[in-house]
């Protein structure tokens, strides 16, 4: 039997960090997404113990200043396209400026240096995630995803998911929809 799964990144990572802070007893803070203040004084092997816990997650505690910033970038971008009450149409140069307190020049360059990518391209691969996610749970036409994330058009978000995915959102929106047909006759 096959199912299809609706889920949320952010709520994910918030939920295992706060289950492995209350496995560990750490006394801490959550100052924002991706950033949490020890409220007291750990040892390293409690400090090293916490992180080898996250690792099966993908997580992992960030240590120098430049990777701090680089996943600050990261973290404020998937808030950006994946949030809700996010204003959309706030260029997201002038919006990751505002948000972390550095011209976007610099973080621009500073993302490229360590990534080896644009932010640009960060910001897409994201916004087709999105897109995907939304296809898979059937709730909004292709119209209506392009001007959730911003797009001048349908054109412009099917050019981009293809260029990102290899096929068109339409194409994908077929075989979503075959393979919940496969599903159902699967269960019948």
């Amino acid at each position: 039997m096959k199912v299809f799964i609706k889920f949320d990144f952010n709520s994910i990572c918030k939920k295992v960090l706060e289950e492995k802070l209350e496995e560990h007893q750490i006394k801490h803070k959550v100052l924002g997404f991706g950033e949490i203040e020890f409220l007291e004084k750990l040892s390293n092997e409690r400090l090293e113990a916490f992180s080898n816990s996250l690792n099966p997650y993908g997580i992992e505690i960030v240590e120098n200043q430049k990777s701090i910033l680089i996943q600050k970038i990261k973290d404020t971008i998937v808030d950006m396209v994946f949030n809700e009450d996010t204003n959309v149409n706030v260029k997201s140069s002038v919006y990751l400026a505002d948000k972390l307190g550095h011209s976007y020049g610099y973080l621009s360059n500073l993302f490229s240096e360590v990534t080896y990518t644009s932010i640009e391209n960060f910001i897409i691969i994201q916004k087709i995630e999105y897109t995907k996610q939304l296809i898979i749970s059937n709730q909004l036409s292709l119209t209506e995803i392009a001007f959730k994330l911003n797009y001048s058009s349908v054109a412009h978000l099917s050019s981009q998911f293809k260029n990102t995915t290899g096929i068109t959102p339409s194409a994908f929106q077929r075989i979503i929809k075959k393979r919940r047909e496969n599903a159902t006759k699967n269960i019948n």
